[in-house]
């Protein structure tokens, strides 16, 4: 019985240890070292590859060119909202988050966003 238990026992840390390593290597296998914030992207960069997936496509609403609140953009961005997903600061860091907010709230209109 204690040979069993001392197989499971093994199979569990090896589980727990491959979990983790896991884990760690996922900021190495994007180019990262570990504990290290990837370069800041530009508002324009997040908004094309994030944002406008959706809200350039009418397929969200028009966020651009409607003086949106930086603290309302954030709020939504962080918490999600209808059929918006929450982006975690993972996803978009903090600095990044604060100059997108402001980005948006000064915004021009994008005619090509209205479907014209």
């Amino acid at each position: 019985m204690s040979e069993t238990r001392n197989r499971a026992s093994h199979r569990a840390m090896l589980a727990v240890v491959a979990l983790a390593a896991t884990a760690l290597a996922a900021p190495l296998l994007a180019g990262q070292k570990l504990g290290e914030v990837q370069g800041t992207r530009t508002p324009d960069e997040i908004y094309a590859k994030t944002c406008g997936y959706c809200h350039g496509r009418n397929v969200g609403p028009i966020i651009l060119g409607r003086a949106l609140p930086a603290d309302t953009v954030k709020h939504i961005v962080r918490h999600g909202q209808n059929g918006m997903p929450a982006f975690r600061p993972t996803e978009v860091t903090p600095a990044e988050l604060d100059a997108l907010a402001m980005w948006v709230e000064k915004s021009a209109a994008r005619k090509q966003e209205h479907g014209y």
